[in-house]
């Protein structure tokens, strides 16, 4: 009981638990933007290989719009919502009585 009833603290002291909650969600951002651009590229590419099928114009129109349309479902769907939950949870004040953070603490 007694090991329940102590906070822990951050290894990084007092001023990352008010920098964190900005963090997580922009580094959460950054890498998932990183990885859907890179899902959409392949895309890209096969259209443009398409060239000989769909005419040169028309496949990189198409090209375009498929990697695009690609990219900004995966962000719009998953980083935003993700992002906007890590933010939301790690802004209320009292993080570290969380169960959740006292689980997970040694990984953030």
């Amino acid at each position: 009981m007694e090991g329940n009833s102590t906070v822990n603290k951050s290894i990084w002291g007092k001023w990352w638990t008010s920098f964190r909650k900005w963090f997580y969600p922009t580094w959460l951002a950054y890498e998932t933007i990183i990885r859907f651009y890179e899902y959409s590229l392949p895309i890209h590419e096969y259209f443009i290989l398409q060239e000989q099928n769909l005419g040169a114009k028309m496949s990189q129109i198409i090209a375009v719009l498929a990697s695009g349309l690609t990219f900004t479902i995966c962000f719009f769907f998953l980083t935003v919502p993700a992002s906007i939950a890590l933010f939301k949870y790690f802004n209320t004040k009292d993080v570290s009585s969380n169960s959740i953070e006292q689980k997970v603490k040694t990984y953030f």
